[in-house]
C-alpha cells in the first residue's frame, strides 16, 4: 500500500513537563492490544531535512512489504510539543524519536514501553549508548544513530583564500585566524546555530560543562565556561562568526550549502543535507579544534521510542526490530549521513566513508547531553539567552543557567 506522509501540526501548547508531571496513568494498567491482520502504525520523527524523511519512508516501506502492515510517517514541527499533546490526549504515535536529553522525562512519566530485551543482538549497541536509554535498570529503547560534531570546510572557498591542508585549525587561535581570512564579501568564515548543542563543544574544550560527571551538581557558572562563551562572543563581534539566521538561512547546513559560510560546525546529518539539497558542494570534514583544556566535543544520540499507550506494541517493536537491523542502520547512513548506532553497521559505514570518521561519537573529550528530568526547560532558556550572546555578558548567561538548573538537579537527586 502506498505510504502516506504528513506533517503533524497540532494546535495549542502543552509543555512536556506538564504532561510527564501528570502522566502516572500512562504506565498504569495496560492498553488493549490489536493483534492479527493488517495493522496501521504511525511514526513521528523530528527530521533534519528531506533526505532524512525520505530515508525513514524508504525504511518503513520495506517493513510494510515484509509485514503487511501500513505505516504513516509524520514529520514534527515541534517534537516535544506535539508528543506532549499526543500523550495528554491519550493517542500517541506508535513509534517516535526520543532524544537522549528528553529520555528521562518520558521514561519517568511512564510514556515509554520498555522493549529493549526484545531486540536481537542488543549488545551490538555500545554500552555508553545503551546506558543513555536505560531507566530503572531496563533498556527502554534502542538507539537509531549517534554522531559527534565536526568542522566542515568548503574546499573551494578554502583554496580561494590561499589556505591548504596544513591550515586546518587545531586550536581556537587557528580557527579565528582562518575564519578571518575566509570572511569576505557575502561569505562569513564560520556560521553555526546559536544552540548550546553546538557551542557546548567549546565549553568542553575549555574544561567546563553544564554539570559534573554524574549530573548531581550544576557547574555552569565557571571560569572555563565563561572563557568559552567569551571566545564565541569575540567572533560574533568581529564578524568572522555569525548565527545562521543572521545570514538569512534556515540553519547552518543551508548557509554552508549556499556558500554563505566557509565553515560550519555540525554532525553527520550535514552529509545527507548537502547530498540532497546542495550536491555540488565540495567540502572536507575535520576534527574540532582543541581548546585551552584540550579536546572536547558533544555526542548526540536518538532512540526509537514505543508508546506505552500504543494499541500496536507488538507490531511497533517488530517495526523497530526492522529499523534497528544492521543492514537498515547502514542504509540510513547512506540515506542521510547518520552514523549507525550498531558497531557492526558503523564499521561498514566508515569502511565506505572514511572521510566521515571525524563524526565518530567515540573518543577523548566526548560529552553526552544532560539527561536530568526537567532540565530541558532550563536548557531551552539557555539557548534563548545565547541568541543575544553578541551583546550580552557571558557570565550573566551562565549565572542564570546555574540558578535555573540548581533546583532541577536538587529535585532529581532527592
Amino acid at each position: 500500500m502506498k505510504k502516506r506522509t504528513s506533517t503533524a501540526a497540532l494546535a495549542g501548547c502543552v509543555s512536556l513537563l506538564a504532561v510527564t508531571g501528570c502522566s502516572s496513568g500512562f504506565g498504569g494498567g495496560d492498553t488493549a492490544q490489536e493483534d492479527g491482520g493488517k495493522q496501521n502504525l504511525t511514526v513521528l520523527i523530528a527530521s533534519s531535512g528531506t533526505a532524512e524523511t525520505q530515508a525513514v519512508e524508504k525504511a518503513t516501506a520495506g517493513y510494510e512489504k515484509k509485514s503487511g502492515n501500513e505505516v504513516t510517517v509524520q514529520t514534527a514541527k515541534d517534537m516535544n510539543q506535539q508528543l506532549g499533546q499526543a500523550f495528554a490526549g491519550g493517542s500517541p504515535p506508535d513509534v517516535f524519536y526520543v532524544n537522549s536529553d528528553q529520555f528521562a522525562n518520558y521514561a519517568s512519566g511512564g510514556s515509554l514501553y520498555p522493549y529493549g530485551d526484545e531486540i536481537e543482538n542488543v549488545e551490538d549497541f555500545p554500552e555508553t549508548l545503551r546506558r543513555s536509554f536505560t531507566y530503572d535498570g531496563k533498556l527502554t529503547c534502542v538507539p537509531k544513530d549517534a554522531a559527534a560534531l565536526a568542522l566542515a570546510i568548503n574546499t573551494k572557498l578554502w583554496q580561494d583564500a590561499g589556505l591548504t591542508e596544513k591550515d586546518y585549525p587545531k586550536s581556537w587561535d587557528e580557527l579565528e585566524s582562518v575564519a578571518k581570512k575566509l570572511t569576505k564579501g557575502t561569505v562569513t568564515g564560520l556560521v553555526t546555530s546559536e544552540e548550546y548543542q553546538r557551542l557546548g563543544a567549546f565549553m568542553k574544550e575549555a574544561g567546563g560543562w553544564i554539570t559534573n560527571a554524574d549530573q548531581t551538581k550544576m557547574t555552569a557558572d565557571s571560569q572555563q565556561n565563561t572563557e568559552a562563551l567569551a571566545f564565541v562572543k569575540k567572533g560574533l563581534q568581529n564578524g568572522w562568526w555569525k548565527w545562521a539566521k543572521d545570514v538569512d538561512s534556515l540553519n547552518a547546513g543551508e548557509a554552508f550549502g549556499q556558500g554563505k559560510a566557509a565553515m560550519t560546525i555540525e554532525g553527520s546529518w550535514l552529509a545527507g543535507q548537502l547530498q540532497h539539497d546542495f550536491p555540488t558542494t565540495d567540502y572536507k570534514v575535520v576534527g574540532m579544534p582543541e581548546g585551552p583544556a584540550g579536546k572536547g566535543n558533544l555526542a548526540f544520540t536518538t532512540c526509537w521510542g514505543v508508546a506505552q499507550k500504543s494499541t500496536h506494541r507488538a507490531a511497533a517493536v517488530d517495526l523497530v526490530q526492522h529499523l534497528a537491523a544492521t543492514e537498515q542502520q547502514a542504509a540510513m547512513g547512506e540515506g542521510f549521513g547518520a552514523i549507525p548506532a550498531r558497531e557492526s553497521a558503523a564499521d561498514e559505514y566508515f569502511g565506505k566513508h572514511p572521510d566521515r570518521e571525524p563524526w565518530t561519537p567515540i573518543g577523548e573529550g566526548i560529552q553526552g547531553p544532560v539527561t536530568i528530568k526537567g532540565m530541558d526547560k532550563v536548557l531551552s532558556q539557555f539557548n534563548s539567552d545565547l541568541l543575544s550572546l553578541k551583546t550580552a555578558d557571558p557570565k550573566k548567561i551562565l549565572s542564570d543557567l546555574q540558578r535555573n538548573g540548581e533546583p532541577v538537579i536538587q529535585e532529581s537527586t532527592e
